[in-house]
């Protein structure tokens, strides 16, 4: 089955909608006081970042919080001396290819991207495909779902949305910081998350072949890049599975759950795509027999 995607626009950020306001209007400002906003703005992202969020090590105390100039240069391959001068406000040239580099390099969320892409003259810039966005039909469709649970992926297994009864299955994602809502993060970094699977090694296993597949198209992009060093710095588990270099395609199955109120609950999973190629899909799960349906009506109504 296959759903249709259409352009949509992303959720808020703690950066917010204000944000894009602010550049919207920054944009009319004389360029030296766009730039010097543009400069402070970076310069705020960097701090934020611990070198072991982007899988690079920590060299002891640092001067000033957050990743250094060079790290981000390197992050987002681009030059030290350019990236530099983009923190200091120069008037330099900027490519919406190198921007989205930057934005990537410094995890920025799409409001942040858009605020990045304003103030360096850019533009308000057209989503990226792996943005994480839902159009208004595919909101709706999750919602009529339950109580069915029902969430949204991309092939990065970022976690783009989910219905409220997936909320009470596995948690609710949206209460997570933007860095942390991906299922494979989730399994080898959370163990509340962990612990209502079955088989977790299970689904490690699987996940991580799919990635490591999924990868393949996407192996000189940052954000890609990013995850998976990550994921390798936060856990030997996975840094083990993922050099065993397993691919796997992303099938239907079963899964097995253990709700901390309601028990045990074996669930078939489909995946629906929504678009041409394998990349965003919605997951349903409908229950396997009739004891997990019974638990799954009994969690619905709690």
């Amino acid at each position: 089955m296959r759903i249709t995607n259409s352009p949509t626009t992303a959720p808020v950020s703690p950066v917010g909608a204000a944000a894009g306001t602010a550049a919207a209007a920054m944009a009319s400002s004389p360029p030296d006081v766009r730039r010097q906003e543009l400069a402070a703005f970076l310069r705020s992202r960097r701090e934020r970042i611990l070198p072991e969020q982007v899988g690079l090590p920590s060299t002891g105390r640092r001067r000033t919080p957050g990743l250094r100039r060079e790290e981000v240069a390197q992050l987002a391959a681009v030059g030290v001396t350019w990236y530099t001068w983009l923190e200091q406000g120069r008037d330099i040239q900027v490519s919406g290819q190198v921007l989205e580099a930057v934005s990537r390099a410094l995890l920025l969320d799409p409001n942040e991207r858009t605020h990045l892409y304003i103030l360096a003259g850019a533009g308000n810039p057209t989503p990226s495909s792996d943005c994480p966005v839902v159009t208004p039909v595919v909101r709706e469709i999750l919602d009529k779902l339950s109580p069915l649970p029902a969430w949204v992926l991309n092939s990065r297994y970022d976690v783009l949305a989910h219905n409220d009864m997936f909320a009470r299955l596995l948690g609710d994602f949206s209460q997570l910081p933007f860095e942390e809502r991906n299922l494979i993060w989730q399994l080898f970094a959370d163990q509340s998350f962990q612990a209502r699977w079955l088989d977790v090694d299970g689904a490690r296993r699987q996940t991580v072949a799919r990635l490591r597949s999924a990868m393949a198209e996407h192996v000189a992009e940052p954000t890609w890049k990013t995850l998976v060093a990550r994921l390798r710095q936060a856990s030997p588990d996975f840094e083990e599975m993922w050099q065993r270099h397993e691919v796997a395609a992303g099938d239907n199955g079963v899964k097995g759950f253990n709700h901390p109120e309601v028990g045990v609950l074996w669930l078939d999973y489909t995946n629906m795509w929504l678009g041409p190629r394998r990349g965003n899909r919605l997951v349903t799960y409908t229950p396997s027999d009739a004891e997990s349906r019974a638990r799954l009506e009994r969690l619905a109504r709690g």
